[in-house]
């Protein structure tokens, strides 16, 4: 099993990477790295490109004799265990303020002890950061989502859409962190070759969902205005990864490398003290019409 989805994990990183390299022009930079305790992986990021500000997709396989608390945390009956994990993050930075921020990962555990069955899952998702949001883009995002899920079932895509909008949540905020996407995790109930499958769908679907968005809006002009409101909502970015990301404090727990665990973050962002949009503008906009979970698709109609 570990196997199979290490394999599919590195192919993936591969086309991505070659996807967003051909939207960009510019190509990506490789550190592999070893982790002390077990395991390692391989990290790559587009700095200053034509098209995006920074564009990192990390490929990982880690493994120890104890899982760490983030992992433990929601399943405490796996406290003592050893784990392998291993998967694929990205997160893309564009320059352009209409084009929107977006993250996606796929991950595969084991958690092993001596005398007990393996305890194994998939997880994973993507979601959607738009800042000057438009309607065609958002529909066509969830689209592409609840067709790769269909096949698996009528719920799958407002099961997983509801939880990916629950847990990309500010609550100090009271906002979700964008438009949402899907969101799952503890896979494992259908059997490793239709959870697999369904996780490959995934990692597939996100270039499927992206691409069209980034080809749309990556010429658009930008003002000095809309600049400086793409680096402050970066700083709801920063702020999710930083207090709530499990992933992030799966990555610091243990031992992961530093760079490549923070490559998520932004490298230009400010914060403003008490900032609200003036009503009626596009930046109003986002607030008052994207930052709250909806049917964008109106499956409910």
């Amino acid at each position: 099993m570990l196997e199979q989805a290490k394999a599919f994990f590195m192919a993936l990183q591969d086309n991505i990477c070659n996807a967003l390299t051909k939207l960009d022009g510019s190509e990506f930079e490789q550190d592999q790295w070893v982790r002390e305790e077990g395991g390692g992986g391989r990290s790559r990021v587009l700095k200053d490109g034509h098209v995006f500000e920074q564009a990192g997709v990390n490929f990982s396989h880690v493994f120890g004799k104890n899982m760490p608390a983030s992992a433990t945390a929601h399943r405490p009956e796996l406290e003592g265990r050893s784990f392998n994990a291993c998967g694929v993050s990205l997160v893309i930075h564009p320059k352009n303020p209409h084009i929107p921020t977006t993250h996606a990962n796929v991950r595969f555990f084991i958690a092993e002890k001596e005398g007990a069955d393996p305890v194994w899952w998939f997880g994973g998702g993507f979601d959607l950061t738009p800042y000057y949001p438009r309607e065609e883009d958002v529909v066509s995002w969830h689209q592409t989502a609840f067709d790769l899920c269909k096949p698996y079932g009528e719920d799958v895509y407002p099961r997983y859409k509801k939880w990916c909008d629950e847990y990309f949540y500010l609550k100090h905020r009271d906002e979700t962190r964008g438009v949402g996407g899907l969101f799952f995790d503890d896979l494992n109930e259908w059997g490793f070759d239709r959870s697999f499958a369904f996780t490959q769908a995934v990692g597939n679907g996100f270039i499927d969902a992206y691409r069209p968005i980034v080809e749309r809006r990556k010429d658009e002009a930008v003002t000095e205005e809309q600049r400086q409101f793409q680096l402050y909502r970066r700083g709801r970015y920063v702020e999710f990864n930083l207090v709530y990301d499990r992933g992030t404090l799966f990555g610091l727990q243990t031992g992961g490398r530093t760079e490549s665990i923070l490559m998520s973050m932004p490298p230009l962002v400010r914060w403003e003290y008490q900032y609200s949009p003036e009503p009626g503008t596009p930046e109003s906009n986002l607030y008052e019409r994207y930052l709250k979970p909806q049917d964008y698709l109106q499956l409910e109609k």
